[in-house]
């Protein structure tokens, strides 16, 4: 009876610790990037009706939102770099972490699919299913800086508004507004994409850019 306890104790465990956690990023960056290179796409449907800053809104509302739904249940990171950088400072176990990084890029994958389902080929094509891309010439070098720091930004958002104990509660929209700012800066330069799960999309001769 004991042994029965303390299995059903370690079953419900794993489950809390790993199991519902990993989902929660898989749904969450499925969601985060469905709206956000969806809205990339659907600019593209419309002739450029959204422009930069609908799509800036819709990448970071979306963010923002997904923050608040799963931000109890897996800390909402939705994004590879910022899952590494709370492994280096020792905020999640490896083995998390690494679970975490592969359901992001499941999520990201399956949103491009998602994308190709909902919109005409010719359109998803056009837009590259959302995939940030370089500026016309915008040096790789330049892409790679300003990605970099965007990314920093980002970051360092994450561990100001939402990791530190005595950041005010805001929920994500701290978060959600830094994206939403950075894409306004970087967008036209890199993409600013901030995010590497942002790559894993489908293009248009079914190869996996992640």
């Amino acid at each position: 009876m004991i042994r029965e306890d303390q299995a059903a104790s370690t079953t419900q465990e794993t489950s809390v610790d790993y199991v519902r956690p990993v989902i929660a990023e898989l749904i969450g960056t499925f969601c985060f990037i469905f709206s956000g290179a969806g809205s990339i796409v659907a600019n593209q449907m419309t002739h450029g009706a959204l422009g930069t800053l609908g799509i800036a809104l819709a990448h970071g509302l979306g963010l923002a939102i997904m923050i608040c739904i799963f931000g109890a249940t897996s800390g909402a990171h939705f994004n590879p770099a910022v899952t590494i950088g709370l492994a280096v400072t020792n905020r999640i176990k490896p083995a998390l972490a690494l679970l975490y990084i592969i359901a992001q890029l499941v999520g990201a994958t399956l949103s491009g699919l998602a994308l190709r389902v909902i919109f005409p080929q010719s359109v998803w094509e056009a837009a590259k299913l959302g995939t940030p891309m370089l500026g016309t010439g915008v040096s790789f070098g330049l892409g790679v800086f300003v990605e970099a720091l965007l990314t920093f930004f980002l970051v360092l958002a994450v561990f100001g508004t939402a990791v530190d104990e005595r950041a005010p509660k805001i929920g994500g929209f701290g978060i959600g507004l830094t994206l939403l700012v950075s894409i306004l800066v970087g967008g036209s330069i890199s993409g600013a994409s901030l995010n590497p799960a942002r790559y894993c999309q489908l293009n248009q001769k079914n190869e996996e850019y992640c």
